[in-house]
């Protein structure tokens, strides 16, 4: 009796032996996956937490690209307000919005990345996908306006370049005018001085009639003679006299007298001092005899 107890006995313990290794294998084998389970699910929130800073990295650059001092919209506002645009400022411009468009491929290219990575990742949830496409809307909203900026600076730089063609033209017209202006003017002077200038000589009785200015009329045996101009105008020996501009001759001598046929009351003669002075009263009635001879005693 004694001994089949035992084999029973063994054999229960051989069986309850067996039966726990397999469950300690079973929950060795539980654990482990317990433990990589945990490991994907770190793996899969980090990864998660990435594309959502990537998202909002990606959002910033976005909103400075069209909320910074130097964004589109500040550009949108200043190209609008433009009436003309200068060259440098066209130059200027144009580089702003190359700036602009070269932020917004580095934001295209960072999301084209970011949907890579999801991909590969199998990270796919509907609020990551409405982020993404939130953020590939924005970056067509802001192409669009580089394209309107572009179009409009190239419409000022067109408008400055036919203002720039008129102004010259206007430049050259104002130039031929001036100089037509200057020219008349000189025209005008000319005459003007012609008609105001008289030329006059001062000298004795025998130093002007042997120039050949002065000869004597009429008397008796070189007596009683009136003397008048000759007729014969050396220009060498007058000078002349701008009568709008100087109204006195200064004769240097006590006593004198007009030969020539100017008008009485357009003149007189005044001492002054040990010399005379010959002052012009009326120089439109002076001056209808070009030439003045004064014969000093």
């Amino acid at each position: 009796m004694r001994k089949p107890l035992l084999i029973v006995l063994i054999a229960a313990i051989v069986l309850f032996i067996g039966s726990s290794l397999v469950l300690y294998q079973k929950l060795q084998q539980r654990t482990t996956e317990y433990t990589t389970l945990q490991a994907d699910e770190q793996a899969t929130r980090q990864r998660y937490n990435d594309a959502i800073n990537e998202i909002a990295a990606i959002q910033d650059s976005l909103d400075a690209i069209v909320l910074g001092e130097d964004g589109a919209r500040a550009l949108a506002t200043e190209l609008g307000a433009e009436k003309s645009l200068s060259q440098d400022r066209g130059e200027e411009a144009l580089a702003r919005i190359s700036m602009i468009k070269a932020g917004i491929e580095r934001a295209r290219d960072r999301i084209q990345a970011l949907e890579a990575q999801l991909q590969e990742s199998n990270v796919k949830t509907a609020g990551l996908e409405k982020m993404v496409h939130n953020l590939r809307k924005s970056v067509a909203e802001k192409e669009e306006i580089i394209v309107q900026l572009t179009q409009r600076v190239e419409e000022l730089q067109t408008q400055v370049t036919g203002l720039t063609a008129e102004v010259q033209v206007g430049q050259q017209t104002i130039q031929l005018q001036a100089v037509t202006i200057q020219s008349q003017a000189m025209q005008i002077e000319d005459t003007r001085r012609a008609l105001g200038t008289v030329y006059y000589t001062i000298g004795e009785k025998n130093e002007l009639k042997d120039a050949g200015i002065i000869v004597g009329k009429g008397g008796i045996l070189g007596l009683g003679k009136t003397w008048k101009p000759s007729g014969q105008i050396d220009e060498t020996r007058f000078t002349p006299l701008d009568t709008d501009q100087e109204r006195v001759i200064r004769i240097p001598a006590e006593e004198a007298r007009i030969v020539s046929a100017q008008p009485l009351a357009s003149y007189e003669l005044q001492p002054v001092g040990d010399q005379l002075e010959l002052r012009i009263l009326d120089p439109q009635a002076f001056r209808t005899v070009k030439h003045v001879i004064i014969m000093t005693d």
